[in-house]
């Protein structure tokens, strides 16, 4: 018998990609290594993730994707498996949080959030953004424990939610590793940009097809690993200014790092993120990275210039010339940084346990 947490449930809405729910399933692992029971409700179980589920994980597939069956369907499961704790792995999934906390009442075992994305929005127009900073304050009504992948984040969050730092802990994703039998997507032959995450309006890779012919070097290609519903508007941005020869859309990879090692460069240009373990994993090889100001995270890892450049995520020549300053030549890889999260999960049921034995 594990003293404790013995039975973790966690939810998400799909395996289809993201840095979300691949966090969550590198935890899953992590927990279930320690000897901890983890259920997973999910409400699409296909998808490029799928493949990267560990072995003891109890999947619980709704067979439907969209987070209001998600939601709907949680406050029963959690009442016939009666987990210690509920792990919620991101922003988007706190809505679901809160309606299970709602439903359930006193009988809500503790519901642990972590922070995915950035809480202050700016791409927001005035009326959302009032609208979303009513919920977050809502958040530690329904939230037992808020956890930060960064000290940054962690200001950011006790700001928003109007939370006491007590009640958020800071505690990096696990690492990313090599998938050492994963497929290595078509690659070009000389040099490349590269960009990994989902084709969706939040990571803005429209920024970074227009800066390409922008460059000084036109024989520099661009690499895009990911897949989503924008994918339709990127390729028709692709084919209007004629870069078909020059821009590669190989879809998701299940395992970026080999990539990641053979660009010239890693260039994230959302409008927002939380704390991209892109960046760390970029940084982690010796490759160099350009990053909009998309985060209070973003400077914390690109923490020195010789790690990278940061823009501002509207600044379309500082984005350009920030690409022709590491393209040019003269520009020296920097030194692999390690990344952090190595005792993720083992601090996670750290967490876990505390509250536990001592609930709010």
């Amino acid at each position: 018998m594990t003293a404790g947490t013995a039975h973790i449930l966690t939810y998400a809405e799909s395996w289809r990609g993201g840095g979300v729910e691949r966090a969550q399933l590198r935890l899953a692992r992590g927990w279930i290594a320690a000897g901890r029971r983890v259920t997973l409700v999910i409400g699409d179980a296909t998808g490029p993730l799928a493949g990267e589920a560990p072995p003891g994980l109890t999947i619980i597939a709704l067979g439907t994707h969209g987070m209001r069956a998600l939601t709907a369907a949680l406050p029963a499961l959690v009442r016939a498996h009666a987990p210690d704790v509920i792990f919620c792995p991101g922003n988007h999934y706190t809505g679901a949080a809160a309606w299970l906390r709602l439903r359930l009442g006193r009988g809500c075992p503790p519901i642990i959030a972590k922070v995915s994305n950035a809480l202050a929005r700016t791409d927001q127009p005035w009326p959302i953004a009032q609208g979303y900073r009513a919920w977050l304050r809502l958040h530690r009504r329904f939230l037992a424990q808020v956890v930060a992948m960064s000290p940054a984040m962690a200001d950011e969050a006790a700001r928003a939610m109007r939370l006491p730092r007590g009640r958020i802990a800071v505690i990096a994703n696990p690492p990313a590793v090599t998938i050492h039998d994963a497929p290595l997507p078509p690659l070009p032959a000389g040099r490349f940009v590269l960009g990994v995450g989902r084709l969706v309006a939040q990571k803005r890779w429209d920024r970074l097809i227009a800066a390409l012919p922008r460059l000084a070097d036109r024989t520099v290609t661009l690499v895009i690993l990911g897949d989503g519903d924008a994918r339709a508007a990127l390729e028709a941005q692709v084919a209007a200014l004629g870069l078909g020869a020059r821009v590669l859309l190989p879809g998701h990879s299940t395992d970026p790092l080999p990539v990641i090692a053979r660009a010239a460069v890693l260039a994230l240009v959302s409008d927002y993120e939380g704390v991209p373990g892109v960046l760390r994993e970029a940084l982690s090889l010796g490759t160099p990275v350009i990053a909009t100001d998309s985060s209070v995270a973003v400077r914390e890892i690109v923490a020195a210039p010789a790690l990278g450049t940061v823009v501002a995520p509207g600044d379309e020549a500082a984005l350009v010339a920030a690409l022709d300053d590491w393209l040019g030549g003269t520009r020296v890889r920097p030194a692999p940084v390690p990344q952090p999260g190595t005792d993720a999960a083992r601090d996670y049921l750290a967490l876990f346990d505390r509250l536990i034995a001592a609930p709010a």
